[in-house]
């Protein structure tokens, strides 16, 4: 808008973006939630994030679990998933 000299509505007409999300800011501070579930996941790295949301909840934050996923996420936290071993059968064949 600045480098063309074009008004907010003309800037955001052919980018179909609406002029209200143009406008607002995000107002999200993660670093207190994103340290807290680091924390709580070395305590217990065999906890998800559904776990670590129940904890949360527990301690008395209210936290959207969409939001603890995301941060979860972005922090590169995730449980290591183990698979199982195929048991090799020898099957004999029917007298």
């Amino acid at each position: 808008m600045e480098n063309y000299q074009v008004s907010q509505r003309r800037a955001c007409g052919p980018l179909e973006v609406p002029r209200s999300s143009f406008r607002d800011e995000p107002q999200r501070d993660d670093g207190v939630l994103r340290g807290k579930l680091i924390e709580l996941a070395r305590e217990r790295p065999r906890f998800g994030y559904r776990r670590l949301h129940v904890l949360l909840q527990r301690e008395g934050q209210s936290i959207n679990h969409k939001r603890v996923w995301r941060v979860y996420k972005a922090a590169g936290l995730s449980v290591k998933r183990t698979r199982r071993k195929k048991l090799i059968r020898n099957l004999r064949p029917a007298l």
